[in-house]
């Protein structure tokens, strides 16, 4: 407002008088229609709004860096994806199985573990054939023979 307009100091001078109630109402119903229902989003205190303050107090001094960090780790994780070998799913499947040769010579190879080792009760005969499960009540009879 300029205070030397001669109009504006008139206009000051003059007592404001009241709009009339009808035109009061017509103004209101016509201003509501013309503008649209406004979605109100009300943020409580609930975890994704504090998820929410906390990422943007974090990344709000340097956006940029952060924007740039995150664009780094996408080229990293982009160019391992690409550069990574395929992966050949029927390598375990493809090896062939022992051969008799094979599996003499490691029968010979714990025949001669146990020769230096010295006697401790086990056998080739108990090596090549697994005990028997027993029954908990079998145990038990064992316990009290002994």
């Amino acid at each position: 407002m300029n205070a030397e307009n001669p109009f504006e100091k008139r206009l000051q001078g003059l007592p404001q008088r009241p709009v009339p109630p009808a035109w009061r109402r017509e103004i209101l119903s016509l201003a509501r229609e013309a503008t649209p229902p406004q979605q109100v989003a009300v943020i409580g205190d609930s975890l994704i709004s504090r998820l929410n303050s906390w990422f943007i107090a974090l990344l709000w001094p340097h956006p940029k860096a952060w924007a740039g960090l995150a664009a780094v780790w996408i080229l990293v994780f982009g160019l391992s994806l690409a550069t990574r070998e395929p992966a050949d799913a029927g390598f375990a499947q493809q090896s062939a199985p022992t051969s008799p040769q094979t599996r003499e010579l490691l029968r010979q190879q714990v025949r001669l573990l146990a020769e230096l080792v010295g006697p401790n009760g086990t056998s080739e005969h108990n090596l090549s054939k697994p005990a028997a499960p027993r029954s908990q009540g079998g145990r038990r009879e064992d316990l009290v023979n002994t």
